[in-house]
């Protein structure tokens, strides 16, 4: 059996790291939104899935969920640009408070593509929440509100973060070692 750990570099941010800076997240979330009777929380599969669910449990006001499916990486590190809508939102957000909750933004295009297509649609506000974020891949700006971490151009896995399917149940954000994805050039 493959040991997914002897894959790992380093640990970038671990798990007490994580939690509490999502605990802060629920806070400040929570103060943003207290007028708002009307909360829905979006999750970007597959990556967003842990966050939303340790995000979601933190929280204490009432929030609806949903879940969204996008792709722009097909198996390789780095994004494609090409995104294209995988699974759609299973209700509609016409005059809903919306926030996105996103595993982590890299270039921008994902995120800027479904910011202006679920902006089509008429919420009365839209925010963004990113768990990580790398900035110094940014091709296009995009508002975030909500950010856990900036982290270096690496590629990491664990805490739903992939690479070709595998690590994303790593309780931690984790560095690859570079021969674990060599071969994609």
């Amino acid at each position: 059996m493959h040991d997914i750990y002897a894959d790992i570099d380093y640990i970038l941010i671990d798990e007490n790291k994580l939690q509490t800076r999502i605990q802060e997240l629920a806070g400040q979330i929570e103060a943003d939104y207290q007028d708002d009777e009307d909360l829905l929380l979006i999750c970007v599969l597959k990556g967003g899935f842990i966050f939303l669910s340790d995000l979601s449990r933190k929280m204490k006001r009432p929030h609806a969920l949903d879940f969204m499916a996008v792709s722009s990486y097909g198996s390789g590190t780095e994004s494609s640009g090409a995104v294209q809508i995988i699974m759609d939102l299973k209700q509609p957000i016409t005059g809903r408070n919306v926030l996105v909750i996103e595993d982590i933004i890299d270039s921008g295009h994902t995120l800027n593509y479904m910011r202006r297509t679920l902006l089509a649609r008429n919420p009365a506000s839209l925010r963004i929440c990113t768990l990580l974020n790398k900035p110094s891949r940014r091709e296009v700006d995009v508002p975030v509100e909500y950010l856990g971490f900036d982290i270096p151009d690496e590629f990491v896995v664990g805490y739903g973060l992939d690479f070709d399917e595998i690590y994303r149940n790593l309780p931690f954000i984790a560095v690859l070692k570079s021969e674990v994805f060599a071969h994609l050039g």
